[in-house]
């Protein structure tokens, strides 16, 4: 059996950001994949919804995937990151199975740009090499998270001629020198700046970027970073989940 299977971006959470060629992608979807993430990011699917809403066919139809349990202190990670990809792969085989017909069109909404950081695209690669459908992989990019925090700011991502560099929070600390010039740094869940960075480099941090739920603190490290820890505790005890992202910038 012949499917399209379309990754879409659709940006980091405000309907709005959705660019003309993800409206487009939208429009004739038969079957949307929700991975199901629990109740306390219930409304992360109530923004895909939103936008199903606005933008795809009305015969649409929403499925709901269970991701499969996974070990998060395995012995060896690598088998544990295989075997968790190959069930999934299993899982969305068998439900494109199921909710498509011959030469259908099945999509995922992707949080920012699928590219980056975000699984996605691996999990589609592992569907491609291990079911027996037939798979034409469509990506339509995304405006990131980062370009939308840049954009609240109001700022340049970078000062003049200067690099920028993208890692994670658990890479902050191995940021060669010289590449540190600009970081933006995504799933930070402890704030690792806190560690790495001097007191008169200055972030940018920001919470929900573009959605009614954004907010935005800037400063010197010194200045803010106890206000980014307490808004930070605040905002996911009161909405039961977070996404975050942030600017540092050398002095």
């Amino acid at each position: 059996m012949r499917i399209t299977l379309r990754v879409i971006g659709i940006g980091p959470g405000n309907p709005r950001q959705l660019t003309l060629e993800a409206v487009d992608a939208l429009a004739d979807v038969d079957v949307f994949l929700l991975l199901d993430k629990g109740q306390t990011k219930q409304s992360l699917a109530d923004a895909r919804r939103e936008i199903l809403a606005r933008h795809a066919a009305p015969t649409h139809r929403v499925v709901e995937v269970v991701d499969p349990p996974r070990d998060r202190s395995p012995d060896d990670y690598d088998a544990e990151v295989r075997r968790w990809h190959r069930a999934r792969a299993a899982v969305l085989s068998d439900v494109l199975t199921d909710e498509l017909v011959d030469g259908g069109v099945a999509a995922f909404l992707v949080w920012g740009d699928p590219a980056l950081y975000d699984s996605t695209l691996r999990i589609v690669d592992d569907l491609c090499e291990h079911s027996e459908l037939d798979i034409d992989v469509r990506v339509v990019p995304g405006v990131t998270s980062a370009s939308a925090l840049t954009a609240a700011h109001r700022i340049t991502a970078n000062r003049i001629g200067e690099p920028i560099h993208i890692t994670t929070g658990r890479r902050l600390a191995d940021t060669p020198v010289g590449a540190d010039a600009n970081q933006i740094v995504m799933l930070d869940g402890d704030l690792t700046f806190r560690h790495t960075a001097d007191p008169d480099d200055h972030i940018w941090w920001g919470a929900y970027v573009g959605t009614d739920d954004e907010i935005l603190i800037s400063g010197r490290v010194a200045d803010v970073a106890e206000r980014i820890v307490t808004a930070r505790a605040q905002a996911r005890e009161r909405i039961g989940w977070i996404m975050d992202i942030y600017l540092l910038r050398k002095s």
